[in-house]
């Protein structure tokens, strides 16, 4: 007879830190394709993709997809976007990846679901319930509340967020049980208004926002304002900066490109000075470009002169050499860009504006 000392010990249950019943930050990765076709060697890429994330997908599981397609070397985004939220997530390439602070600094607009009558730790759909009401606002209730959530209000973010607390990540604080207090923020919403009610558990809301400004938590705040609850039971990013929903690109498109040759692809690829079309933009003549690639600044001179203050785009030849702060005339640079190699991208016309508050 084998001794209970000498039996094998059972299997421990895995602990990957959350609680039973918790959301996890990231979707379970989906089964990888195989592909024995030789891999091209990664390759200097300028530009921008302006992608629509499909829901499932990690922003970061979506950029790593569209890097491997395109064989760049150096990629990153422009704003997380959750797994279950679809939409705009401007992906940047080698010096595109220069401009992405002033994407995220630009207004963002999403469209969402706000489901009444649950509301979840979460504040979507993957969360646990925490609260529940059978009450069900009204088409004119609903549109009178939507009225103090515009402009510059204090919002407390989710407590699953990616912001620190003691240097811990909000959302691993939430699942290892510990309470998660988050003090309110000043955010700035331009525009909040209800643009489809499909039935009384559900609005279609379309809001139009500056940086860290938390979706979920208009949909929560908004609940607990009308008595009925509420979280967000589906996302969509339509615009980041000046990035447009009519200019994405979806990955089965991307994938079709890769199959139909290199000039296809390049079809896909917006040119680094996309991103600040919202800045002022100032040309200079050839040897104060070279001064400002070398960090020094320059003065504007003449009575034709532009007229600046603060950030600015600065052009020569057409080509964008810098992004530098404008001060009594003079550009100091701040982010200077590498043209010494071929930019590979197409040229595309002028793009319409973002439409305006």
């Amino acid at each position: 007879m084998t001794s209970a000392s000498a039996a094998a010990p059972a299997p421990l249950p895995v602990d990957d830190g959350a609680p039973a019943g918790a959301p996890r930050e990231r979707a379970p990765r989906a089964p990888r394709e195989q592909d024995n076709r030789p891999r091209a060697p990664k390759r200097d890429l300028d530009g921008w993709v302006l992608l629509d994330k499909p829901v499932g997908l990690t922003s970061t599981q979506a950029v790593s997809v569209v890097k491997r397609l395109f064989g760049a070397k150096k990629a990153g985004h422009a704003g997380t976007l959750d797994p279950l939220a679809s939409g705009c997530l401007p992906i940047a390439f080698g010096e595109a990846t220069k401009t992405v602070p002033y994407v995220m600094d630009g207004r963002k607009t999403y469209r969402f679901t706000v489901r009444f009558g649950i509301e979840t730790d979460t504040d979507d759909a993957e969360g646990k319930e925490v609260a529940a009401s059978d009450s069900r606002p009204t088409d004119d209730e609903i549109v009178a509340a939507l009225a103090q959530f515009q402009g510059e209000i204090m919002q407390v973010p989710p407590a699953y967020s990616a912001l620190k607390i003691g240097g811990e990540r909000a959302y691993d604080l939430a699942r290892e049980g510990t309470e998660v207090k988050l003090e309110a923020r000043p955010v700035t919403i331009f525009s909040l208004a209800m643009v489809e009610r499909p039935d009384a558990d559900h609005a279609v809301l379309e809001a139009r926002c500056g940086k860290g400004t938390y979706v979920r938590a208009i949909a929560r705040d908004l609940g607990r304002m009308l008595g009925s609850k509420g979280h967000v039971c589906a996302l969509r990013r339509t615009c980041v900066g000046p990035f447009l929903e009519e200019d994405l690109v979806p990955l089965d498109d991307l994938r079709a490109r890769v199959e139909a040759g290199e000039e296809a692809l390049m079809e896909a690829l917006d040119p680094v000075e996309f991103a600040l079309e919202e800045l002022p933009q100032i040309a200079v003549t050839p040897p104060d470009a070279h001064r400002l690639r070398c960090g020094q600044s320059v003065i504007l001179r003449g009575r034709d002169a532009p007229i600046v203050d603060g950030h600015a785009a600065i052009f020569c030849q057409n080509a964008l050499i810098a992004i530098g702060d404008v001060e009594a005339g003079e550009i100091y640079p701040h982010r200077v860009f590498n043209w010494a190699r071929k930019a590979v991208m197409r040229p595309k016309p002028p793009r319409r504006d973002a439409p305006q508050d």
